[in-house]
């Protein structure tokens, strides 16, 4: 059970991310806040990422109802088109992307003399142990 200055720490915290300024707001004295801040933080992680996580849950529909209203109303042709985009989305609607493999099957030795070009020297490879022996 948390104390009603622990809380208000949990939720300013939450809202803003600064430790210091949230002990302070919630009424924990201004000289130890950076240290009771840090303690706070390690004691109450899960309750921080709680409220974390209802705060971002809460301004969902607010965020929404923003971009719709600029996918409606913005005086920008490419702000709307880029709204549009976002709600389509956000509702799962996103075009796939289309990633061409293209695989070329090369011999071991067509590999080795890939690599000797690359590598700036004339490589041949013995055939009983296939060890290179660069000539230069």
């Amino acid at each position: 059970m948390l104390t009603d200055k622990q809380a208000a720490f949990v939720k300013e915290v939450a809202l803003t991310g600064n430790g210091t300024q949230s002990a302070i707001k919630a009424g924990y004295s201004a000289k130890t806040a950076y240290q009771k801040a840090h303690q706070l933080r390690g004691q109450f992680a899960l309750e921080i990422e709680n409220e974390t996580r209802r705060l971002m849950a809460s301004a969902v529909p607010g965020a929404l109802a923003q971009i719709v209203d600029l996918a409606s109303h913005a005086t920008s042709e490419q702000v709307r088109l880029q709204a549009a985009k976002d709600i389509m989305d956000r509702a799962g609607l996103k075009p796939t992307e289309r990633i061409e493999n293209i695989t070329v099957e090369k011999s071991t030795e067509e590999l080795r003399k890939e690599l000797a070009q690359l590598m700036g020297a004339t490589t041949e490879f013995e055939e009983e142990d296939d060890e290179p022996v660069t000539l230069n």
